[in-house]
């Protein structure tokens, strides 16, 4: 027989092992329990920037690691995916720039976002017409 496990119809014995059942306990010490972890979970300090910079940090690997891995025939599918990503963003960047009450560095990164996104975009626009022109013929 193969390593995997396997179990057999009494649930506490795995590859011919008792296991030690244990009770997770009444319906109220559950309650509790949930009620404390509730508790602690609201009670935790919210730390927008910490969270926002660690989700920063894993797109930019899982961003720079499926760049690197794509083939030379899908590199245009992927920039075409990258522009419409782009347009996301400048969605994103107008709403982080129009509330008034906001505060002035947060305006600021929507702003820097908009304009960078929008090089990207338009960006993309002239490469495609180039890429396009490429492939039409000379007398037509």
């Amino acid at each position: 027989m193969s390593d995997a496990y396997y179990y057999s119809e009494d649930s506490t014995t795995i590859q011919g092992v008792d296991l030690p059942v244990t009770e997770i306990g009444t319906s109220s010490e559950i309650d509790t329990l949930a009620d404390s972890a509730t508790s602690l979970a609201h009670s935790a300090p919210d730390n927008f920037f910490i969270t926002g910079l660690t989700v920063f940090i894993l797109a930019c690997f899982v961003g720079y690691y499926v760049v690197w891995r794509v083939t030379p025939a899908l590199h245009s599918p992927l920039m075409g995916i990258t522009n419409a990503i782009s347009s996301v963003i400048i969605v994103g960047a107008i709403i982080a720039v129009g509330p008034i009450e906001g505060s002035g560095f947060s305006k600021f990164l929507g702003f820097l976002a908009v304009i960078l996104a929008s090089v990207n975009i338009f960006g993309g626009f002239i490469i495609t017409r180039r890429m396009l022109h490429m492939f039409k013929k000379k007398g037509a």
